[in-house]
């Protein structure tokens, strides 16, 4: 893309399949990221390590897009391009140097996709737990697909807001992962919890008359998501064995980024017919079905 830019070669179908490329690769990376994170730490750091990891995804959405501005506002858009290009670099040599622990080398031959697709199924604890990650995931599509006309349409504010409200967002998850993950853990009912304020805070930010409640909503909803993401996935990676453990991550993403584009049409649509305020507020229903399915349907899930 730097290079096509930066000769005037950018059409619409280069970037397109650039785009297809890139979400390809990613199917490969982010199981195979989230797979390699129980390798790095002891076992009882593993909420920790998840949270972290978690933060990371949230801070490069809030910082991410505003370092690209600056760098497109001084540089143009091919060096935007080139340097986030390089930046795999440093990632690229980090991986050569780090050393995991052994994994467990399974005996026979190696399960296919579709069998894993079959132990999820058949396990009670994981179908739950995928299902809660794909909740807690649709219940946050409103910081994406929302927070621009909220800003403009529902505060009366420039759309430069909509930074503030996805920065606040962001804020609030790396504040859990040094303090609400930390709580929940133990708790009989962490992973309700967490939700529930999860969707709490999506409310909070739906019906906020002012831009300071609803910055203190989307930090409370912040909060809850990355405490629910955390608990539900450190539970998935216990429960799973290592020869499993990168397709189950891949069902993992699946989950957590596949029902986005159906999320977004549905509060875009909701948000169209009816306003922003109810399309955002609508969204808050997965979360709280998932806390309500945890804990009347599985309530051992809670108790890791």
């Amino acid at each position: 893309l730097a290079l096509v830019t930066a000769t005037g070669r950018a059409t619409a179908p280069i970037v397109i399949g650039a785009a297809a490329l890139l979400g390809l690769s990613l199917a490969f990376m982010v199981p195979s990221l989230l797979a390699l994170v129980p390798l790095l730490v002891a076992r009882q750091d593993l909420d920790t390590a998840i949270s972290l990891n978690s933060v990371t995804f949230n801070l490069a959405r809030a910082v991410g897009p505003v370092l690209a501005a600056l760098v497109i506002a001084s540089a143009g858009i091919a060096p935007a391009f080139a340097v986030n290009a390089l930046s795999f670099g440093l990632f690229v040599v980090a991986l050569l140097v780090i050393r995991p622990r052994e994994q467990t080398i399974a005996s026979g031959p190696r399960p296919r996709l579709l069998d894993t697709v079959r132990m999820v199924s058949a396990d009670p604890v994981l179908r739950t737990l995928l299902l809660v990650v794909m909740l807690v995931s649709i219940t946050t599509d409103p910081v994406n697909t929302l927070t621009p006309e909220f800003a403009t349409e529902v505060l009366g504010r420039p759309d430069t807001v909509t930074g503030w409200l996805v920065g606040a967002f962001g804020a609030g998850a790396t504040l859990a992962a040094f303090t609400l993950v930390r709580w929940l853990k133990g708790r009989p009912h962490g992973l309700v919890e967490a939700m529930v304020l999860e969707a709490a805070g999506m409310l909070g930010f739906a019906l906020a008359p002012s831009l300071p409640l609803a910055l203190a909503g989307m930090a409370v909803a912040g909060a809850g998501f990355l405490g629910a993401i955390t608990r539900a996935t450190t539970r998935i990676q216990r429960e799973v064995s290592d020869d499993q453990l990168g397709r189950v991550m891949a069902l993992w993403s699946l989950a957590f980024v596949g029902m986005r584009p159906f999320a977004a049409l549905i509060d875009g649509a909701v948000a169209e017919l009816a306003g922003v305020r109810t399309g955002a507020a609508l969204m808050a229903l997965p979360a709280l079905a998932g806390a309500v399915l945890v804990f009347r349907v599985n309530r051992r899930i809670g108790e890791a």
